[in-house]
C-alpha cells in the first residue's frame, strides 16, 4: 500500500468523482483508476461502487476512508510543520470558524497572519462545532474557534477564551431603532441564526423570562452573508453576538437596538484535538485571534 494510493483515494472521495480528482492532483485519470484498483486488490474488497451518478463508496470502503483520511491529514500537517520550522512558510491552515470570530476577531487577526505567513494558504469554514466535529476529529480541520457547543466528546481539548452578550440587530432606520425593551419588540418578526441548539425554544424562553409571549420567527439564516441580506432588507430583527455592531461590512447598514435586558451569548472556545499538536501556523493564527479578542477573559482548558 503507497501513501498514493491513500492520497488518490481521499481525493475521489473529497471532489466527488475520478475526473474532478485528477484536476485537483494534476495527474491522467487513468492513472487514478490503475490506482484504486491497484489499492482494492490489494485490500481483497471493493471500495467503491460504480453508479451513474458516479462513484461510490461501499460499506467498507467508507470504514477505510476514515482511516485513509486522517492518514492522508496528518502526512499534510507533518510536511507543512517541517516546511514551517524550516522558515519557508509554506503550507496549509484549515479554521473552523463561527460567526463571532469572523465579524470580531478574524479582522484584526488576519493582516498579521498574512504578514508572518504571507505564502500559506488558508481555508475558512464557517460553522458551529457539531457540524465540523468529525472534519476535526479526522484532521481535515487544524482547530474550531467559535460559540461553545452543549457538550464536547472525548479526544479535544477545550479552552474557554470568554463569556459573550449578544445584541439586538436591525437595519438602519428600522421602525423599532429606538425602544429600548424586549417588550417593545414583542410584536416583531425574528431572524434566527444557525446553532447547535434549538434556537426558537431560546429566543421564546428569553422572552417568557420577562413575562413575554414567544416572538414570531420567520426566517433562519445558515451563514452572515444570508443573515446580513435579511436584516439589511426586510423588518427583521435578530439576536446575534453583539460584535456586529462593530463589523466594518454591516457598520452602515444594520444597527443595534439599545434594550435595557441582560443577553447573555454562548461562550467562544478554541476545540482542537487532545492527541496531536497544531502546526506553527495554525498555532499563530489561534494566538493572534485570542489576542485580538475583546474582552479578553482567559480561562483553563479541559480536555
Amino acid at each position: 500500500m503507497k501513501l498514493n494510493q491513500l492520497r488518490d483515494l481521499v481525493a475521489i472521495v473529497e471532489h466527488g468523482g475520478l475526473r474532478a480528482a485528477a484536476r485537483r492532483l494534476g495527474v491522467a485519470q487513468p492513472l487514478l483508476t490503475r490506482s484504486v484498483r491497484g489499492l482494492e486488490k490489494e485490500l481483497g474488497t471493493p471500495l467503491f461502487e460504480r453508479q451513474a451518478r458516479g462513484m461510490v463508496l461501499t460499506p467498507l470502503g467508507r470504514l477505510f476512508h476514515e482511516r485513509a483520511r486522517g492518514m492522508v491529514n496528518e502526512l499534510r500537517r507533518a510536511r507543512d510543520e517541517l516546511a514551517q520550522a524550516q522558515g519557508s512558510g509554506a503550507g496549509t491552515v484549515i479554521a473552523g470558524l463561527s460567526i463571532m470570530p469572523h465579524m470580531g476577531l478574524l479582522p484584526r487577526a488576519l493582516p498579521a497572519f498574512r504578514r508572518r505567513y504571507p505564502q500559506v494558504y488558508l481555508q475558512l469554514i464557517e460553522g458551529l462545532f457539531p457540524d465540523l466535529e468529525s472534519q476535526l476529529r479526522s484532521g481535515a480541520i487544524d482547530f474550531y474557534l467559535g460559540a461553545a457547543p452543549g457538550t464536547v466528546p472525548a479526544g479535544f481539548i477545550v479552552q474557554t477564551l470568554f463569556s459573550n452578550t449578544r445584541a439586538v440587530v436591525c437595519r438602519k432606520g428600522h421602525p423599532l431603532a429606538r425602544s429600548r425593551s424586549l417588550k417593545a419588540l414583542a410584536g416583531a418578526e425574528w431572524a434566527l441564526p444557525s446553532t447547535d441548539y434549538d434556537n426558537q425554544d431560546d429566543l421564546a424562553r428569553l422572552f417568557q423570562e420577562y413575562g413575554l409571549p414567544a416572538p414570531r420567527v420567520a426566517l433562519q439564516a445558515r451563514t452572515a452573508l444570508s443573515m446580513m441580506v435579511a436584516l439589511a432588507n426586510s423588518d427583521l430583527l435578530a439576536l446575534l453576538p453583539v460584535q456586529w455592531r462593530e463589523f466594518d461590512l454591516t457598520r452602515d447598514s444594520l444597527q443595534v437596538i439599545a434594550v435595557r435586558e441582560s443577553l447573555p451569548a454562548p461562550d467562544i472556545v478554541l476545540i482542537r484535538r487532545a492527541e496531536m499538536p497544531m502546526t506553527p501556523a495554525a498555532e499563530h493564527l489561534c494566538d493572534l485571534m485570542q489576542r485580538n479578542a475583546p474582552s479578553l477573559q482567559p480561562m483553563r482548558g479541559r480536555a
